[in-house]
């Protein structure tokens, strides 16, 4: 019987220690998520204002008349596509 009582409180030990480690797991689990969610914010304000600093250079490159003719070309694709898209959405609205 003393053997066995033995084995129970060994287990226990174990358990225990089992227990607080999983506890120590979750805690940092927690960080990291918390720790991820801060870098997702921060790298969607970053997308956002490099998306406001390509549109000011696109700008300032329009302005200086200085055009190389692929950019030229990449531009006049983007007004095509933009402009498709006002003619869509004008379609619907008069459907």
């Amino acid at each position: 019987m003393s053997q066995l009582n033995e084995h129970i409180i060994e287990l226990q030990e174990k358990l225990q220690t089992l227990l607080k480690a999983y506890r120590q797991v979750q805690k940092e689990n927690q960080r990291l998520e918390t720790e991820l969610n801060s870098m997702k914010q921060l790298q969607a304000s970053n997308n956002a204002a490099l998306s406001v600093l390509e549109q000011k250079l696109a700008a300032a490159r329009m302005s200086t008349g200085n055009w190389d003719p692929e950019e030229k070309l990449k531009l006049q694709k983007k007004i095509d596509t933009y402009l498709k898209e006002i003619d869509k959405c004008l379609a619907l609205l008069h459907a």
